[in-house]
């Protein structure tokens, strides 16, 4: 068995839908599962008609759902009359209702909550429909095309905490129901498809799981299905050296180590999911990085760190962040002191992700869009806070960097005339970061990635 997550991108029209069934169709042997994002901005609008109806704009809220439907049966339509001649015209008679309960029910709850809060779990509902619309839509076609596909809802086994809008996954219920839900719906079909980012509490209350979590919902079923390989296709040839928006001459990575997959993926990298990692890791499941648009590239894979060989993989970047300067002498020769600053950003729910530190001073990083106004006040309580900001961390991944001789001298001659304004390597020797000014980042990863991957070394 494997499992195959397919992204927005990959299902966005009539088109990819077609490329992706291909995809699909090429694994028969291996019993894909497939899980499917929301076709590109469907999500997006999802949350403007949220936006919509709390302000109470009617017009607007009613003018996206309707465009959401337009674009789904038109979607239908182009790929029902674009089968083989030889095959019967399908029947979308089924679909159309489905799309139209859909979207039914969305403009059922918009009108419910107009011009008031929406609970978190009804938003939650009306985010995920994006997701319920487009699997119907590749289970039925799939199905119009003699391949025997079943449609499952996530929500049957995808179990959940209650923070509706940022779910974690309880992997023993999902481990629990997963394993007989998918076994059975195999035994009338030879491909179950099913919905990432979605999730339910235990008491049947819709969540959702966050931004790009449908990378952790095929990595998370991976896991619990024991499955051969998974499968991440988006559009984009795997993991690069750098973010080619950024490098035209950026390369592919052939292979990864999980850990340092997930660095990349914790430090900026967008085509995998920080979550999705650690669920295939705990298995030895290899999670490949593929591109639908481009089915014949080998892409990236990820293994084992046995498999993986030493040295840099990639440059990557947080693009917007803030640096948060901790200054009072009370540190000095003081014990508990970083634990009363730490306890302050936990308090607030920030993450930090850089820290550096002397006698007397702590600077860590936190992400621009943290609460750092409140954070700060907070911190004024221990010492002197000044706040940098528009500030951008650059990071350079790789296994057991510190053995790459050179490297620190590489980077400080690199960017030499550039301000640096914190340098951290990690205890686990998986990346090195410097924060720079962010007006000068892509300037500092194109300097970088010409010394590590262009001039031979």
């Amino acid at each position: 068995m494997i499992v195959m997550k397919f992204g927005g991108t990959s299902i966005g029209d009539a088109a990819a839908i077609r490329r992706t069934i291909s995809i699909i169709t090429k694994k028969m042997r291996s019993k894909p599962v497939v899980v499917v994002s929301a076709c590109s901005g469907v999500t997006n609008m999802l949350h403007q008609l949220v936006d919509f109806t709390e302000e109470g704009d009617k017009e607007k809220s009613e003018k996206i759902i309707s465009s959401i439907k337009e674009r789904h049966k038109s979607t239908v339509d182009e790929l029902a009359s674009g089968v083989d001649p030889k095959r019967p015209t399908p029947d979308t008679t089924e679909i159309n209702q489905i799309i139209d309960k859909l979207c039914n029910s969305l403009w059922t709850l918009s009108k419910a909550h107009m011009g008031g809060q929406i609970p978190d779990a009804d938003k939650a509902y009306m985010i995920s429909l994006g997701e319920y619309l487009s699997s119907h839509i590749v289970c039925f076609m799939m199905n119009a095309l003699g391949v025997k596909s079943a449609w499952i809802d996530a929500r049957h086994f995808m179990i959940t905490s209650h923070d509706y809008l940022t779910a974690a996954a309880d992997v023993h219920e999902v481990q629990k129901r997963a394993i007989g839900i998918i076994e059975r719906s195999f035994k009338n079909a030879d491909v179950v498809i099913t919905q990432g980012f979605v999730g339910v509490t235990v008491e049947g209350d819709p969540t959702i799981m966050g931004r790009g979590s449908s990378d952790y919902s095929a990595s998370l079923l991976g896991m619990v299905l024991d499955a051969d390989r998974v499968e991440i296709w988006t559009d984009v040839d795997g993991v690069c050296t750098a973010d080619p928006n950024i490098v035209p001459a950026a390369k592919g990575i052939g292979k990864l180590s999980y850990e340092e997959a997930a660095e990349l993926a914790r430090f900026g990298a967008k085509v995998l999911h920080p979550l999705s990692i650690e669920p295939a890791a705990s298995k030895n499941i290899p999670l490949y990085v593929l591109n639908s648009m481009n089915p014949d590239s080998e892409g990236t894979v990820v293994l084992g760190s046995s498999c993986i060989f030493d040295g840099i993989k990639s440059i990557s970047y947080n693009e917007n962040i803030r640096v948060i300067n901790i200054y009072s002498p009370k540190m000095i020769n003081t014990t508990g002191f970083l634990t009363k600053i730490f306890s302050t950003f936990e308090k607030f729910g920030v993450s930090v992700d850089m820290i550096s530190t002397s006698e007397a001073s702590v600077s860590v990083t936190v992400d621009a869009s943290a609460p750092v106004e409140p954070v700060a006040r907070e911190l004024g309580k221990f010492g002197n806070i000044t706040v940098d900001r528009d500030k951008s961390q650059v990071s350079i991944i790789g296994k057991n960097i510190i053995g790459v001789k050179g490297a620190v001298a590489a980077v400080f001659d690199a960017v030499s005339d550039n301000k640096i304004y914190m340098m951290s390597q990690g205890s686990s020797f998986l990346n090195l970061s410097i924060v720079v000014d962010r007006p000068e980042m892509a300037t500092v990863i194109r300097k970088l990635h010409k010394v590590f991957f262009e001039n031979g070394n």
